[in-house]
């Protein structure tokens, strides 16, 4: 099972590794045509609230539910297979594509209604999420900033909404495949919505209205390729199916049960971002570009390890829940607790030291400013100190939805969110948008410190002493590799005072150090290959 986890997560971080790269160019792209201001503000909202809907419907409540049932009923087939000695690639999968069938034409026709409804009330989720903006609006008209803000925000959610439809069928073909132990494919997949979205940004202005346009048509076109896309691997892994409505069937039941909780449990996380984007709608503008791009920046390394992993390791668990085997999944839990912890502190280190000269790097063009460097690196400061929570939550939470257990995180999650509210209501008058990043920190390690206490007092999982010694070790490492960073780093005016490829130069010439510096404390203090086996 080791060997089967290492490489399915070497597959789906290389793969993720090149999606994070093209979403770092295409956030370059926009930052050079729209900096920080009016429009990226609100092209960014207009790209938030479809992406607020994919996550209840699809990669974040759908997936928790989803997965483990479909990996029940994936088990049985396989195990009906082997007892009829028919264990080659055409055996049958039976119950598989009838749930695939059903889950994907009740799935259907809720995402279609719900995406009419959005595009034909896009004011109305404006009002509930730019409050700010529609105040402006209401009280001076269109002409005042606020006023220009909303309306231009209500057209934009016309055009990205669809991309919720596309999304979902998109999220349902990839937990299939990776069910079915399929990785590459649906990590690849938003390889495509980038390149979509700089196609547009760089050649679609002139057939449209504004930049703004553009990109959000870019949404749309990369949510339909990417819907197409998976087609042809559904069809060779013979589990393309027609779908059917079977709300009453025995699985969507099992899948609806589950995904009520779950529902609450993704939306809470949700939640907190869209009530941080109404806050800043209040704030001076800029501020929702400024948080974006420093969560752009956290979510490559939480993307590429931390989400990365968490990919393999729900299916994974799943698994081992049908079978009942507790030993090798207490063992899971812990190779990807090991692993995130081997990525997650050297990327915090390196990111706390070079947070500015990176943002000036990828950023610091056409409209986006100095200025607009020192407000995404304090926002990405605040949301670094978090960058292990986010990571833990995502391999800790696969524990609770493995078992089919979906109530207990919806009980941590609100319980987070309540603190985030809290949070931001203390913070955000003092510290404006980077009050609101800290409180979302803050409510993050809370409730990665409950997820865990939940599966220590249940018996399921609890850090052992060797982990602890192995974290230790990781820890010092990384303070190590911080410090021959910051040494070799020059101050901020040194850099400002560089060329484009001096930056570039000096920028890879730390990491590189950086990285083997890294490398070579944690072999001097005795960690090895053998460490990350899953030791059952």
């Amino acid at each position: 099972m080791s060997k089967k986890l290492i490489k399915s997560g070497l597959i789906v971080s290389v793969m993720t590794l090149i999606s994070r790269v093209l979403g770092l160019v295409r956030d370059v792209v926009i930052a050079n045509v729209m900096g920080a201001g009016v429009m990226a503000d609100v092209f960014l909202f207009a790209n938030k609230i479809p992406n607020f809907f994919r996550r209840l419907f699809a990669e974040g409540a759908f997936a928790q539910a989803f997965v483990p049932v479909l990996s029940e009923y994936h088990t049985k087939d396989e195990a009906n297979a082997q007892s009829n000695n028919n264990t080659s690639l055409d055996a049958p999968l039976d119950e598989t594509r009838l749930l695939i069938a059903q889950v994907s034409g009740t799935l259907g026709v809720i995402i279609t209604l719900v995406t009419l409804f959005g595009m034909l009330a896009s004011p109305l989720f404006v009002i509930l999420f730019g409050g700010g903006w529609f105040v402006d609006w209401l009280n001076q008209g269109g002409d005042s900033a606020g006023g220009e803000k909303f309306e231009l925000a209500a057209n934009l959610l016309k055009i990205t909404f669809p991309y919720l439809w596309f999304i979902s069928f998109t999220a349902l073909a990839g937990a299939v495949l990776n069910t079915m132990g399929r990785f590459a494919v649906a990590a690849f997949t938003p390889v495509l919505l980038n390149v979509a979205i700089i196609i547009m940004a760089i050649y679609g202005a002139d057939y449209t209205q504004s930049p703004a346009h553009s990109l959000a048509w870019g949404v749309f076109l990369g949510g339909f390729i990417q819907f197409v896309f998976q087609i042809p691997f559904l069809y060779r892994a013979r589990v393309l199916v027609k779908p059917k409505w079977a709300w009453h069937s025995n699985g969507v039941t099992k899948i609806r049960k589950l995904i009520v909780p779950a529902l609450f449990g993704v939306s809470v996380t949700q939640i907190n971002l869209l009530l941080d984007t109404l806050i800043a709608s209040f704030l001076i503008t800029g501020s929702i570009s400024w948080l974006y791009y420093a969560d752009r920046l956290l979510e490559f390394p939480l993307g590429l390890f931390g989400i990365g992993i968490a990919t393999v390791v729900l299916p994974s668990l799943s698994k081992l829940h049908s079978k009942n085997n507790k030993a090798e999944f207490t063992a899971t839990l812990d190779w990807g607790i090991k692993v995130i912890s081997l990525f997650g502190w050297p990327a915090l280190a390196g990111l706390m030291v070079l947070a500015q000269p990176i943002i000036m790097v990828l950023f610091m063009r056409g409209e986006f400013t100095q200025n607009d460097v020192m407000q995404v690196s304090m926002a990405l400061f605040a949301y670094l100190s978090g960058l292990l929570s986010f990571m833990i939550i995502k391999i800790l939470a696969p524990g609770y939805y493995a078992r089919q257990d979906t109530k207990t995180p919806v009980k941590i999650g609100i319980k987070a969110m309540v603190a985030n509210m809290v949070f931001n209501l203390m913070l955000a008058p003092f510290f404006g948008y980077v009050g609101l990043a800290i409180a979302t920190t803050m409510s993050a390690t809370l409730n990665a410190w409950l997820l865990y206490r939940g599966l220590k007092a249940a018996h399921i999982y609890q850090l052992s002493k060797s982990t602890k010694i192995f974290i230790s070790k990781l820890i010092v490492s990384a303070m190590v590799m911080a410090a021959v960073v910051f040494k070799l780093s020059a101050d901020f005016n040194s850099w400002l005072g560089m060329s484009f490829i001096e930056q570039v130069s000096q920028l890879v010439f730390c990491i590189s150090f950086g990285v083997l510096s890294y490398f070579a404390m944690i072999l001097l203090l005795g960690i090895r290959l053998n460490d990350f086996k899953v030791k059952s």
